[in-house]
């Protein structure tokens, strides 16, 4: 296979913007003003019935209604239909009901629990993930510029606040799968008074320093000119030297359940007793990867396999594995889960 080496160039690129909030935050209004901004025919993947219809004075565009149920699929057809009909800009409205909403991804992990894993729904999530992925494939290789939104609530935790238990407020969270926000160019938050937003994430550099302030066509107009080169790309600081690869620190001798926690490299053995590795390791220390795929192998009971799926889940939303490594790991607690508790046809079988 050859491949053809071509020089970096911005304007080669699309928009991945994903503005999040509270319901009523204004974020098909600020989608809108956006896409008015970069300019092109606009069109809208409608799951709030019809919301955006009610803006049609703002900003001249199409809507494609999408209608439960909310499947991976229907939205990747959805998007591949706005392409077909020529569209610049597709506002996916929003990405929460892919995740959330009626025949989305929560509920079809239950169905599947059920139907394959004995309700095992961690099990069943090595099936919902590649679907998951395929959709979020399909936003970042489409050939338009993605605006994305999302509903977010308030995240809260209880803390210890001199011996008293209290409620803390944490922010707000987006409803969708961990780590999305990962993916795109710019994730801009909402919040209901003023229709403020802030920037939580911002590869263009060209909110730095800002105040929070609502959104309009001029935000679209300026991220236009950034990825036509009109606004010079943010200086990035070189990356730090690459460190030795971090383990997982395992239960406790003879605690088989206890939950999994990252420690310094080192507390685990040698490269070459695990049992896999994603590939080379920095100075033949064990790979994240493998670190896990070790426990997973030694797990002798069913609850340590869950508190391991816990800890994936967590650390894809770090960025610390990929979405294909966890669905990978999840195939290995499939089977290290089956080892432990057989099949009942299994167990008919043998006796």
């Amino acid at each position: 296979m050859s491949f053809t080496i071509r020089q970096a160039k911005r304007s080669a690129t699309k928009l991945r913007l994903l503005i999040d909030g509270p319901s009523g935050s204004g974020k098909t209004w600020g989608a809108l003003q956006v896409a008015k901004g970069l300019g092109g025919r606009t069109v809208v993947i409608d799951t709030e019935e019809g919301s955006s219809d009610l803006y049609d004075s703002l900003h001249d565009f199409g809507v494609i209604d999408l209608k439960p149920p909310f499947t991976p699929e229907r939205y990747i057809q959805a998007i591949g239909a706005a392409e077909a009909g020529g569209a610049d800009v597709i506002i996916v409205d929003s990405i929460t009901q892919e995740w959330s909403g009626k025949g989305g991804c929560l509920e079809l992990v239950d169905e599947i629990a059920r139907a394959q894993f004995r309700g095992n729904t961690w099990s069943a999530y090595s099936v919902m993930t590649p679907r998951h992925r395929a959709f979020i494939d399909a936003m970042l290789r489409s050939t338009a510029h993605i605006i994305a939104t999302g509903r977010a609530k308030t995240e809260t935790a209880q803390v210890d606040d001199g011996g008293k238990k209290r409620v803390a407020k944490l922010g707000m969270k987006i409803e969708t799968r961990d780590g999305v926000e990962y993916e795109f160019t710019t994730v801009l938050d909402l919040i209901h008074d003023g229709h403020f937003a802030t920037v939580s994430k911002d590869r263009t550099g060209i909110f730095a320093g800002q105040d929070p302030k609502p959104i309009t066509v001029e935000t679209g107009r300026k991220l236009l000119a950034w990825l036509s080169g009109g606004i010079p790309a943010p200086v990035v600081a070189a990356p730090p030297p690459a460190k030795t690869a971090t383990a997982v620190q395992g239960p406790a001798p003879g605690n088989d359940t206890g939950p999994l926690a990252v420690s310094p490299a080192g507390s685990r053995p040698p490269a070459e007793s695990i049992g896999r590795s994603a590939g080379p390791a920095a100075n033949d220390e064990p790979t994240l990867f493998g670190t896990i795929s070790d426990y997973i192998a030694g797990a002798k009971a069913v609850k340590t396999l869950g508190a391991i799926a816990d800890r994936i889940e967590v650390l894809v939303s770090e960025g610390q594995l990929t979405y294909d490594q966890a669905h990978d790991l999840t195939e290995e607690i499939n089977k290290r889960h089956d080892q432990i508790e057989p099949k009942k046809e299994e167990l008919t079988h043998a006796i």
